[in-house]
């Protein structure tokens, strides 16, 4: 089988050479696993068809609903009804969707809870631009505000929707109705912009938001397949090309502005694409993390880890879609010779080492002294950790014919990884609540320690190495713990019923 093509340690840039790829399967595909994943699932004849995706995409999503059925089916398991519920006439366009805009105080609320707990994590909006384009909106009258550009307001909508899920005024069930609404908005202020034939910075910008909500909405299945349109789109209006190429003429700051916003796709996609195993979409592009500058024209000066955390989260992406997503969207060994994997651990180490020191050098109780001054940075600091190690524990928990599953090394990256969303539910409970990404990689994590720790109790003596082993220990302690968080999460009568579920997975493991 042709090596998978590594990304050098120096630079995970893709260069004008290396747009195109192909992975290849083995001409015999061995049946040894990536990772402890669980078992693979059989399928019938009568159940085969012309498409399928990987076999693994299913494992960890709670679901043995197989990817493509004969008849019809829910893709994943998560989600069963459309996602933008139709609340609008035929002819009521844009002025209609413009009325049911809350008041503007609120509204404010909701805009400021958002860059609170989202842009942070996702920081592709500029700040100031945002808010001028906003407060000249608000002071519109009505028949000039039915002439705004319609993908504004499915902006802003989108960012109302997500505002809402991290508001904790409310209860969860209100919440969930008002952002649901909010989000319908969007999605028909994108229909009168005709998102599906035009693309521009605010609509693309719209349905990366729309994403994430659905995503956390319990809407996986309907979050991927919009993902798909907000792909082509991207493409289709040039953003994974060098802006200094394709608008050499653009000001500095367009160039800027189009830069994060192809590394906010590529983000969502690298790492999406990372948990259901699926192959990545955003693959074909000469945009270079190195040009992007900081930018003293926005609010840099007020959140200067942003150029920074962006480098970061762009270049470990680069990484982890080359050489983690391909392969597993194939069931194909991540590091198929010990030589490979050896590279391929030194790229994440390289890929760790450009992080600044603030994202590397802290401890639980100095994040914790930190959330209360600079909350933007330990949010940064948490999910650009969580990323980080649970692509590295993949890594080491990868095994192929050749070379065996690390067990210590998938061990340490496991408990690295799921601190932080065990760090993030400590220090901001109610957001840890709502990311699934995040739920879901703490759950992919705990998933993977215990299936190390039922291996190794399998063999002979291996039951008295696990209970004495201080390495298994702390990982027995870290399923436990993730356990307690979602026992919690399932509480109530607005519990979650995911949470409800993972915990009966995780408790079979002990």
């Amino acid at each position: 089988m042709p090596m998978l093509q590594m990304c050098s340690s120096k630079e995970t840039n893709r260069s004008m050479g290396n747009t195109r790829r192909m992975t290849k399967p083995p001409q015999n595909k061995s049946t040894i696993t990536n990772g402890f994943e669980g078992p693979r699932q059989t399928v019938a004849p009568q159940e085969r068809s012309a498409s399928r995706g990987s076999t693994s995409s299913s494992i960890g999503l709670l679901s043995h609903v197989p990817y493509s059925h004969p008849t019809a089916s829910n893709v994943f398991g998560i989600g069963s009804e459309h996602p933008f519920a139709n609340y609008w006439t035929c002819k009521g366009g844009l002025p209609e969707v413009i009325s049911v805009l809350p008041p503007k105080d609120q509204a404010d609320a909701l805009l400021e809870r958002y860059f609170e707990c989202v842009d942070p994590v996702y920081p592709m909006i500029h700040r100031q631009t945002f808010y001028a384009d906003y407060e000249q909106f608000w002071g519109l009258s009505p028949p000039e505000s039915s002439r705004t550009d319609a993908a504004l307001i499915g902006l802003i909508f989108s960012m109302l929707a997500l505002g809402t899920q991290f508001v904790t005024t409310s209860p969860p069930e209100d919440r969930q109705s008002t952002a649901e609404f909010y989000v319908s908005a969007a999605h028909q202020s994108l229909r009168m912009s005709s998102y599906l034939s035009k693309a521009s910075i605010r609509s693309i910008q719209a349905m990366v938001l729309i994403t994430y909500f659905l995503i956390n909405d319990n809407h996986a299945s309907d979050g991927w397949a919009f993902a798909g349109i907000l792909i082509r789109q991207a493409y289709a209006m040039g953003l994974h090309r060098d802006p200094n190429i394709v608008c050499p003429s653009a000001s500095p700051f367009d160039k800027q502005l189009r830069r994060k916003l192809w590394q906010a796709v590529l983000l969502q996609d690298t790492f999406l694409t990372v948990l259901l195993s699926l192959p990545p979409s955003a693959t074909h592009t000469d945009v270079s993390v190195a040009d992007l500058i900081d930018d003293h024209s926005s609010i840099a000066h007020s959140n200067p880890t942003d150029t920074a955390y962006i480098r970061g989260c762009w270049t470990l992406a680069n990484l982890v879609q080359e050489t983690i997503c391909s392969p597993r969207s194939l069931d194909l060994p991540i590091c198929s010779t010990a030589r490979q994997k050896t590279k391929l651990l030194a790229d994440f180490k390289s890929v760790y080492r450009s992080f600044p020191d603030i994202f590397r050098s802290w401890t639980a109780s100095s994040l914790t002294a930190l959330s209360i001054s600079k909350p933007r940075i330990v949010r940064q600091t948490l999910f650009l950790t969580s990323n980080y190690f649970h692509n590295v524990m993949l890594v080491h928990s990868s095994a192929s014919l050749e070379v065996p599953v690390n067990i210590r090394g998938a061990l340490d990256a496991a408990h690295d990884a799921i601190s932080a969303f065990f760090l993030l539910y400590k220090l901001f409970e109610s957001e840890a609540k709502v990311w699934w990404v995040f739920n879901h990689r703490a759950f992919l994590e705990a998933l993977c320690i215990g299936g190390i720790l039922k291996d190794e109790a399998r063999v002979d003596g291996g039951f008295e190495v696990v209970n004495r082993d201080p390495a298994f220990a702390r990982g027995k302690e870290d399923i436990s713990r993730m356990i307690e968080i979602m026992e919690a999460m399932s509480r109530g009568e607005n519990g979650s019923a995911v949470a409800l579920t993972r915990v009966a997975v995780l408790k079979a493991y002990l």
